[in-house]
């Protein structure tokens, strides 16, 4: 026992005498250290002295060198990427869409909707009369179309509604076959024939949106999707257009990565607001009309920027744009009205023309756009901005023309002086 304290004892004695040296080169670490500060300092005060810069000053010249060099090596990356992405970009986008058009691909054939109803004997179209014209009357009022029986052979059926045109061609196409043609007779054929293009106009937005990979719809929501059916867009019908422009948008979010479920509901009511009446272009009356049904607002932004009436908001609505275009503007898709477009865009330049001040006008982007050239000397800032309201709400009242109206009005004063010559 006593062994072990002993030894105890001289481990403690150890301990304590290196505790203290410890001690001893601890603070004379401390007393180096604060010689090494104070020698830091006089050089840091002798090299500003000599530079004629604070520490502070140098301080910043130093970290803007550092910056520099840095944002140097920054750009020449950021270089290299950009010219990267540019070789593979225009490929990348190209493999995108055209495979996003392969699964786009659908039979398709021209619709020029043009209601005709073929008459064997040129004797039946007395019966269509009637006494006094009573008959035809009769047809016009139940339906709301014109009857057209001047050619030989045919009876052209006319109204801007599609629909309408269509429940009257088929109410003529019935009796025809009727031997029975009188106005209550008419009434009711017509009333008949128009609960049959309500049932057809529901099964085909069923369809319609069964094929587009949307299910569960408001009954009202598909019964209007349904009127795609009687709708062309140049030429185009709509549930072709609506389908095609689907399963290309639809391809296009998977690829890069976007909603697929919102570019899907974006691409097949994007044109909902055609085939709705009412005050306003095909976009506006869309979102009045989703807004109604509560659809989700990134869906009503894709509706209401699809042709760029708004800033595009999302990667989605982007896509249901592009979509848009490739089903549209590709060869065969549409049949352009040549003589119908010049005049849309004449008949915009003409409403400008007429006001006061105006010296010149043109339209531009299909009619989306109308810049107006205003006479300075005739018109103030603020009569200019007025004038532009007042011309885009008559254009748009006076025409049919997609999208919102952009009216560009330019007021500018130049004043040259003549030169001089010596």
């Amino acid at each position: 026992m006593n062994t072990q304290n002993d030894d105890l004892i001289q481990l403690e004695k150890k301990l304590l005498e290196k505790q203290d040296r410890l001690e001893k080169e601890q603070e004379q670490l401390q007393k180096e250290q604060e010689a090494l500060r104070r020698k830091s300092n006089e050089l840091i005060e002798k090299l500003s002295h000599v530079a004629g810069m604070t520490t502070e000053e140098a301080k910043e010249v130093l970290f803007s060198q550092v910056e520099e060099r840095e944002v140097q090596a920054v750009a020449k990356i950021i270089k290299e990427k950009e010219e990267e992405a540019k070789r593979t970009a225009d490929q990348k986008a190209r493999e995108i869409l055209i495979d996003s058009l392969k699964h786009g691909a659908l039979d398709y054939i021209p619709e020029y909707t043009v209601s005709v109803v073929k008459v064997e004997d040129e004797s039946m179209k007395g019966r269509i009369i009637g006494k006094e014209g009573r008959n035809i009357r009769a047809f016009e009022q139940a339906t709301g179309v014109d009857v057209d029986l001047d050619e030989e052979g045919v009876i052209r059926l006319s109204s801007f509604d599609q629909i309408r045109r269509e429940v009257a061609r088929r109410s003529l196409e019935k009796l025809l076959k009727d031997t029975r043609v009188q106005p209550f007779r008419i009434e009711e054929v017509v009333n008949q024939t128009k609960k049959e293009v309500e049932r057809i106009m529901l099964e085909e937005g069923q369809w319609l949106a069964h094929e587009a990979g949307v299910f569960n719809l408001p009954t009202e929501l598909l019964s209007i999707l349904g009127r795609f059916k009687f709708r062309t867009s140049y030429g185009q019908n709509l549930v072709v257009h609506t389908l095609e422009e689907t399963k290309i948008g639809v391809h296009i979010a998977q690829e890069v990565g976007a909603d697929a479920n919102i570019v899907r509901l974006g691409c097949l009511f994007h044109d909902i607001g055609k085939v709705v009446e009412g005050e306003g272009s095909h976009v506006v009356l869309g979102v009045e009309l989703l807004n109604k049904f509560n659809i989700p607002e990134v869906v009503v932004n894709c509706v209401a920027e699809h042709h760029e009436d708004k800033p595009f908001s999302s990667l989605e609505s982007i896509i249901v744009h592009i979509a848009d275009a490739i089903s549209g503007a590709r060869p065969g898709a549409r049949y352009e009205d040549y003589e119908g477009y010049v005049k849309t865009l004449k008949g915009m330049e003409d409403i400008a023309k007429k006001y006061e001040g105006v010296e010149d006008a043109y339209a531009f982007e299909a009619g989306r756009e109308l810049r107006v050239i205003i006479n300075p000397g005739r018109l103030s800032d603020s009569e200019t901005v007025v004038l532009a309201n007042k011309i885009r709400e008559e254009v748009s009242r006076a025409l049919v023309i997609p999208g919102e109206v952009k009216v560009t009005a330019i007021r500018e004063f130049r004043a040259v002086s003549p030169e001089t010559t010596t």
